[in-house]
């Protein structure tokens, strides 16, 4: 097939049966098979000129669960959330994934998960199940992604202060053992014979920071609860750290109990309703025992209903009396989030910073904060060199 082919073939699927007289049809069976699953969602809303509709899955488990069969045969997983997310969103299929079934069906991701917390208080016990087992399935992957990064990021901020001349192997620092012995360069041999080992130093037994999670449960942080969740059970896997992990809409739960479990700590929350952030600070500042030893992150959009003024000055309370302070605006994939403007830039006046972050990039920015180093310079670099979002 040549490229002008390729092109017209992604032409018409993008643009269906509408554009077949410009850019040609489709000869293949598989390319008709994706036509048909695309129709069936971006379609399914319109008629033809008899008023009749031209597609679309009809609100039918059956038919939907086969529709999911077919898009994830033809479609890479990226586009299968898409198409999944467009199925929720524009054909009201929400209360279909309350069947078991059509669930068993379905790609499980981040927004599939989001959408399952949303619905957790309807779920009926026939389906809840099921949901634990999507919900188990996306944690999995997520730490797979970001566990092994975050214990060696946070683990080497926690011991890079304490340095060694007799260090194991595995706590070498082989970038300064090399440079302190580089007087022992042999050329003939191409190498260095170190005979001064410099290392990190364990002190790990004892608790050695306090790390404070509050997540914003409103609707529109369901991702960013989801990766702070299984980040903040990783972090309490750490006998270094002392993890505490608190939710909050118009009321707050301190789920620091079920940090052992990633996936009971999400059906704990209750995505959706108000925000009160002022009456989750006044909380979580009853948590802070130690304030020079504790980070604090906020993970919020900052769209405040309880009293904003208030808001801000215990936020700068607990930096002035030594807490490490960090807002995340977003914690996800998503791109540029929503978020209240003047709010952030009243605590970037306050000196807190506040922007997005990705998952991937968080257990950096973890280190970058235990280890007391600029969290402003550190998004600042990440700002200019990926167009980051920090305010």
């Amino acid at each position: 097939m040549s490229a002008d082919d390729v092109q017209a073939r992604r032409w018409r699927l993008v643009l269906g049966a509408a554009a077949e007289a410009e850019v040609g049809g489709l000869g293949d069976a598989d390319d008709l098979a994706m036509d048909q699953a695309l129709g069936s969602l971006y379609n399914g809303a319109e008629e033809d000129a008899a008023g009749q509709r031209t597609g679309g899955l009809g609100g039918s488990a059956p038919r939907v669960a086969r529709w999911l069969g077919d898009i994830r045969r033809y479609f890479p997983s990226s586009v299968v959330e898409v198409l999944q997310r467009d199925a929720v969103d524009r054909l009201e299929l929400t209360q279909l994934l309350l069947e078991p079934e059509l669930l068993e069906a379905v790609q499980p991701d981040v927004h599939l998960v989001g959408t399952l917390l949303g619905l957790n208080s309807v779920l009926p016990e026939t389906t809840r199940a099921t949901a634990r087992v999507v919900v188990a399935k996306v944690v999995r992957e997520i730490e797979e992604r970001i566990a092994a990064h975050t214990r060696a990021a946070v683990t080497g901020a926690l011991n890079r202060a304490a340095r060694t001349t007799r260090p194991k192997p595995r706590d070498i620092d082989w970038d300064k053992t090399i440079r302190k012995n580089l007087a022992h360069y042999l050329p003939e041999q191409r190498t260095v014979v170190p005979e001064r080992l410099v290392g990190y130093g364990r002190t790990a037994q004892a608790v050695r920071r306090d790390v404070v999670l509050a997540i914003d449960q409103s609707g529109s942080m369901a991702a960013s609860v989801v990766y702070a969740s299984v980040f903040g059970a990783v972090l309490a896997s750490m006998r270094a750290l002392r993890t505490s992990l608190v939710v909050f809409d118009t009321e707050v739960a301190d789920l620091t109990d079920r940090l052992t479990d990633p996936v009971d700590v999400l059906f704990g929350t209750q995505l959706g309703g108000g925000t009160d952030i002022n009456q989750a600070l006044a909380y979580c500042q009853s948590l802070v025992t130690r304030p020079a030893d504790t980070l604090f992150v906020l993970i919020s959009d900052l769209y405040e209903g309880g009293i904003r003024a208030e808001m801000l000055r215990r936020i700068n309370a607990m930096r002035e009396s030594g807490v490490q302070v960090l807002v995340l605006l977003a914690l996800s994939d998503d791109g540029a989030p929503a978020y209240d403007h003047d709010n952030a830039a009243a605590l970037a006046a306050l000196g807190v910073p506040a922007f997005a972050c990705t998952p991937d990039a968080f257990p950096d920015l973890l280190a970058v904060a235990i280890d007391r180093g600029d969290v402003h310079a550190w998004a600042a670099a990440r700002e200019q060199g990926r167009g980051g979002r920090r305010r």
